[in-house]
């Protein structure tokens, strides 16, 4: 089994107020909820109108499913216009 972790800086230009980004924000995780299955948190930034850092976790039989599950999120988060992403961290670490 392997555990497939991504974290991503995202800045988003659009809130006036943390009430928008909240808005943003839960959307954004809901979606990628349900279209790929995966766990998703908002783990820093909580209090910045503009600045928000997510998790994403997922869980697979293969690690180059996992990396591409992961590689599917990135892609669906940069197709989105109302954030832009300003760092990427991803890992794959086995699990026995």
């Amino acid at each position: 089994m392997f555990i497939g972790v991504l974290n991503v800086r995202l800045y988003l230009s659009e809130p006036q107020s943390l009430k928008d980004k909240r808005r943003i924000i839960k959307s954004l995780i809901e979606r990628l909820k349900n279209k790929f299955n995966v766990a998703v948190a908002e783990t820093d930034g909580l209090d910045s109108w503009n600045n928000c850092n997510l998790g994403i976790v997922c869980i697979s039989n293969e690690a180059a499913h996992a990396d591409s599950m992961l590689a599917s999120v990135l892609n669906f988060i940069e197709s989105r216009g109302t954030v832009e992403l300003t760092s990427i961290q991803t890992e794959i670490i086995p699990y026995s």
